[in-house]
């Protein structure tokens, strides 16, 4: 899978399911649950060590039914620890030209985490395939409105407080696609819960997405 395919199944999905607390032993059960609900983009955070080998079991069990990303990348040997174990997208909460130079060399997606519009043109130029807008509860939808305005041919994914009450909102203000984390992958719920809980946040990008078409 390219990268181009990769972005074009962010896009079409428009949501990108950030789970902190992935392992080998839960992780194919989560993604199946996550894959029910119609989220196929899987974001799996690196600070948790076990996140290397439940990307490797991902790729290999479920090959190109999900798409599998690292977030949390820090630094461009992690981002090529990543790549090794099986990540199609490399995904940071910073811009940082060496993690974004690291990812294009090996034909990854990449998505630096960034708030301002001098770090969105930057990592743009660094060549970002996409930016990640952090933290997006902090500025609310009307900020993606209002950067897009100058920042048009940036693609721009809101993540940190995503939900289904607001991911619509941020959808019809212009954001690509939405990552979402604890609201969607909250490892207290049941998978059956955690279906319901995708099934409800997709249901809400697509009728956002729907509204714009209208338009």
């Amino acid at each position: 899978m390219d990268k181009w395919e990769v972005r074009k199944r962010i896009l079409d999905s428009g949501v990108v399911a950030v789970i902190r607390e992935a392992n080998s032993e839960t992780i194919i059960d989560l993604a199946n649950a996550l894959v029910k609900g119609g989220i196929d983009c899987l974001e799996l955070t690196v600070e948790n060590p076990e996140s290397f080998a439940a990307m490797t079991l991902l790729k290999q069990t479920m090959g190109n039914q999900v798409v599998v990303g690292a977030g949390t990348v820090l630094d461009a040997e992690t981002a090529k620890r990543a790549i090794d174990a099986g990540a199609s997208f490399i995904v940071s909460p910073i811009v940082k030209k060496e993690i974004i130079e690291m990812t294009n060399r090996y034909g990854k997606l990449s998505v630096p985490g960034l708030l301002t519009p001098t770090e969105m043109v930057t990592a743009y130029e660094s060549g970002a395939d996409m930016v990640k807008l952090f933290p997006a509860r902090t500025f609310g939808p009307d900020y993606i409105k209002d950067v897009k305005g100058p920042l048009s041919h940036i693609p721009i994914m809101p993540t940190g407080g995503i939900n289904k009450q607001n991911a619509g909102d941020f959808i019809k203000n212009g954001a690509a696609a939405v990552g979402a984390g604890g609201s969607l992958v909250d490892l207290k719920l049941s998978y059956e819960e955690i279906t319901e809980q995708a099934l409800q946040l997709t249901k809400a990008v697509k009728q956002a997405k729907g509204e714009l078409v209208a338009k």
